[in-house]
């Protein structure tokens, strides 16, 4: 793709519209160095939605790092802890002992909003938001816990801020992770292998090739989000050229959850085709 092509719709968005999605999105595709290789409204800001536990992941790891948090302390979980949406805390009975490991895991690989909030609680919306000032991710911000009844959300969640961020901010951010800008060597491997393991895989996931014995060819270490025609998906792809991907829509038609939901289908199915020309994957009876 030519350098001056890098930030036009291409096929890409012509392809979703021609199969009627009409939802809002925003792209960037970068090499590792941080190079943009393919951008569409990549500074639109958009709801957040889960991607948001991937700085709440890397600053956590980053107090780990420093001694302020210890992977192997335990946090108690209490009734009034749990919360709705993603993940499996909310159905698991009070007074469960779980260490900061297992919450962050969580947090990544089922997306669970009550693990989630029990990393807002200890880090401080304020600190979050502080931390994504000083490393210049001005679009990104984090308002409040997630899934609280309306009784205990904060007074900009209830002139109805929401959590946010842009296609830009979270490519910026996998990057400098991926590059160990932001952790050491330790903490930055356990950063992706946590993302590696997310089993929420409905959009970048969706489209990876297989081997004939069904194993992925390439690895995905990933963060999805999802509300209410909302459905974003970020990682990195290592593909023969690795990729940063952040893909951030909404707006969607299809108001089903996954799996199943056709804008989703329809956004992994016109992102793969860019995805294995950005990566370098050729098909020639094999990939």
């Amino acid at each position: 793709m030519a350098e001056q092509q890098l930030r036009t719709p291409s096929p890409f968005l012509s392809d979703l519209r021609a199969q009627g999605y009409a939802g809002e999105v925003g792209l960037r595709v970068c090499d590792l160095a941080g190079q943009e290789l393919f951008a569409l409204n990549p500074e639109r800001v958009f709801p957040a939605a889960s991607t948001i536990k991937v700085p709440l992941l890397i600053l956590a790891l980053e107090w780990v790092q420093t001694g302020r948090l210890r992977l192997e302390d335990r946090v108690t979980l209490a009734a009034s802890d749990r919360v709705p949406g993603a993940g499996v805390l909310h159905e698991l009975g009070p007074g469960l002992a779980l260490s900061w490991l297992d919450v962050l895991t969580l947090m990544i690989i089922v997306s669970d909003n009550t693990a989630t909030n029990l990393v807002i609680e200890v880090l401080g919306v304020e600190a979050v938001n502080a931390w994504l000032d000083t490393h210049g991710f001005s679009q990104t911000r984090l308002i409040g816990k997630l899934q609280l009844p309306p009784a205990e959300r904060n007074a900009a969640q209830r002139r109805g801020e929401r959590n946010r961020t842009s296609a830009l901010e979270q490519t910026d951010l996998l990057g400098r992770l991926v590059r160990g800008e932001l952790l050491d060597a330790a903490h930055t491997a356990l950063a992706l292998d946590i993302l590696e393991r997310q089993q929420l895989r409905d959009l970048i996931g969706r489209g990876l090739p297989r081997a004939e014995n069904g194993e992925l060819l390439y690895r995905l270490a990933s963060k999805s989000g999802e509300l209410d025609g909302v459905h974003h998906d970020v990682g990195v792809l290592y593909t023969p050229r690795p990729l940063l991907i952040a893909l951030l829509t909404e707006g969607g038609a299809d108001r089903r959850e996954l799996p199943g939901n056709r804008d989703v289908n329809l956004l992994s199915e016109a992102l793969w085709p860019l995805l294995a020309t950005l990566g370098q994957v050729f098909t020639n009876g094999d990939i």
